[in-house]
Order: structure tokens, then C-alpha cells, then sequence
């Protein structure tokens, strides 16, 4: 003898609405995705080099000698020990090193930073500190600067084979 529960419309309904809800509910959280993020947990060590790292989330230690990444986050009682490369930096925790942030650097008010840094905008709480030399980035994102110097090296060849206009 085999059961299958009868459905009724309005319950199909209600059951197709609950999904879509549950959809909406995704839409809210952050549009970031980061596929290729790695949690260094508490009391781990990590020494030596990080490749392909969209999102690093140090709560234990990192050692490294270059980190290239999207974003770097240092919760408290991490520690990240080298030199960073990053679009945006939170730290927490510690920072040993060199690090810029090539869009925003985030001290909290447990954060430290030792060493010298670079990035776009900069926000510390009360209670964050920044021990070394801080420079703001002023010049225009990469992104846009590359797309004209392009352009120019295209238009240059035509004026070069034109000499007889």
C-alpha cells in the first residue's frame, strides 16, 4: 500500500509563495559573492604563500611574504604578519607589515596596525591605532586610467601611417 499526500491548490500556491519569499530573503543579504574565501580559524598558523584568495578572514595567524586579495578581514585576536595587496581592509586584530588597501581601510577599536599602509579612504574608531607612515591614494583607479591609454595607442598608428595628408 503506497501513500501520497493530496495536494490541494491552495496549498501549491502557498507552497510556490513560501519559496519566492524565501527568495526575496536571499536578494537582502550583501550582492557580494566571494566563491574563493578562506577562514584561517582560531589557533591555526598559516606560513607561506596564499594564492587565488578572494576573501581572507584571519581569526589565528598568517605569515606571508605577499598576499594579493579582494578583502582582508583580521577579526579580533588575529594576526596577519607580511605584506597585503587588497580593494578593501577591516582589521581587528593585528597587522604586522605593509598593506594597501586600494579602496578602503577599516581600523576597529581593537585593531592595530604596525607598519606602513596606503589606501583611498580611512575610517578608525576610537581606540584603533596606526603605528607607521599612512598615505592616501589620490590618483584615479586603475581600471579607468588603463582604458584611455589604450585608446591613444590605437589612434597613434593611424596618425603615423597618414604622413602624407
Amino acid at each position: 500500500m503506497s501513500f501520497a499526500p493530496s495536494r490541494s491548490p491552495a496549498l501549491v500556491s502557498r507552497a510556490r509563495h513560501t519559496t519566492s519569499n524565501h527568495d526575496n530573503g536571499e536578494e537582502r543579504r550583501p550582492k557580494t559573492n566571494f566563491s574563493r574565501t578562506l577562514v584561517i580559524g582560531r589557533g591555526i598558523t598559516i606560513k607561506g604563500a596564499l594564492q587565488d584568495v578572494e576573501k581572507l578572514v584571519i581569526e589565528g595567524t598568517v605569515e606571508t611574504d605577499h598576499l594579493t586579495a579582494k578583502e582582508l578581514v583580521i577579526a579580533h585576536g588575529g594576526a596577519f604578519q607580511g605584506i597585503a595587496n587588497v580593494e578593501t581592509a577591516e582589521i581587528s586584530g593585528t597587522l604586522d607589515g605593509e598593506l594597501t588597501a586600494r579602496n578602503s581601510l577599516c581600523v576597529r577599536n581593537s585593531g592595530r596596525l604596525n607598519g606602513d599602509a596606503s589606501c583611498r579612504r580611512l575610517q578608525v574608531d576610537e581606540g584603533g591605532e596606526i603605528i607607521g607612515k599612512l598615505d592616501i591614494i589620490t590618483t584615479p583607479q586603475q581600471p579607468n586610467a588603463a582604458t584611455p591609454a589604450k585608446q591613444v595607442e590605437n589612434d597613434e598608428p593611424n596618425k603615423a601611417e597618414d604622413p602624407a595628408s
